[in-house]
């Protein structure tokens, strides 16, 4: 029979366990890892850096604080619509297990904890790099969904500045290498995104989030898009080997994922179907993990 200390004790560790989730569903944690993920490897490959576990953890570190801290603002400020979506009603703001000013708070620390380790750990440029992706996503992207498509091209910009973020860290400057990683995730978004809004179509236009090329929804020209920008991918993707950042394997590596990229995007096009964007989707988690590594393994030193 339990005694009430060990009920107590019991009681408290269930909470302090359902806060620790909401937590890692405020920050949206696999979302988070990805992009962190990148920030890291971009990094890596800058040129004269080799690993070291201390910064490797300090880079990473602070890209989960930033990025936590934008996603912690974007639920509160989008708790009303995410409440309206299955996809999302369980968040922790929508779903009133935090509230609003809870989230907001955690993000001001986060953000604030994180620019500073950029700062101190490697330099000014990374952390207002970091600083100027936190605004774009939390107050111009996050508002702008409900207004225009063109959201999505806004919030490109932050979802790729972390390879930026990473490179700059390693270099100190705003070199070429950093950019033309910036561009490979920056064009990836598009393909990846739209594949998600084709899926939950229903539920965003519920919400009146407007993320789709076309207003009508799911149709032809959403699909071309698709397709136009998984080829853009194509000749981005021979860059890296160009300019000499990886060599002759990351190149054939990355070719081959940008041309399944494409398949991928033609096959979305040809049928128009939720299948065919799943396809896209799931194709496009797996793209930036194999490309990001492969470069980095095959990196110039």
């Amino acid at each position: 029979m339990d005694t009430p200390v060990s009920v107590t004790t019991s009681s408290n560790s269930f909470a302090l366990a359902s806060k620790v989730k909401d937590y890692f569903q405020l920050i949206k944690f696999t979302l988070s890892f990805m992009v962190v993920f990148s920030c890291v490897v971009c990094y890596l490959l800058a040129p004269n850096v080799t690993f070291n576990l201390l910064s490797v953890l300090l880079l990473f570190t602070a890209g989960m604080l930033i990025t936590g801290s934008a996603n912690a603002i974007n639920q509160a400020i989008e708790k009303d619509t995410d409440a309206m979506m299955k996809r999302t009603a369980g968040r922790p703001v929508a779903a009133g297990r935090m509230t609003p000013n809870e989230a907001f708070m955690f993000a001001t620390i986060a953000g604030i904890v994180g620019i500073m380790i950029l700062w101190y750990s490697f330099n000014l440029y990374a952390s207002l790099i970091g600083l100027f992706s936190l605004f774009l996503y939390a107050f111009i992207y996050t508002p702008l969904k409900k207004v225009n498509s063109i959201a999505v091209l806004v919030g490109a910009f932050p979802g790729a500045l972390p390879c930026l973020i990473g490179w700059v860290a390693g270099t100190g400057a705003f070199t070429a290498g950093g950019w033309i990683l910036f561009a490979i995730q920056f064009l990836w978004q598009f393909p990846h995104f739209w594949a998600i809004a084709w899926i939950a179509h229903t539920d965003y236009s519920k919400a009146g989030f407007k993320l789709l090329p076309s207003d009508k929804g799911p149709t032809k020209f959403t699909a071309l898009q698709t397709v136009i920008y998984s080829m853009l991918m194509v000749p981005v993707g021979i860059l890296p080997f160009y300019y000499h950042i990886s060599g002759n394997i990351s190149l054939w590596i990355v070719l081959g994922c940008n041309l399944w990229m494409v398949l991928m995007s033609l096959q979305l096009f040809i049928k128009m179907d939720v299948a065919s964007a799943r396809k896209v989707m799931f194709s496009s988690y797996f793209y930036l993990m194999i490309v990001f590594l492969a470069l980095l393994f095959d990196k110039i030193h």
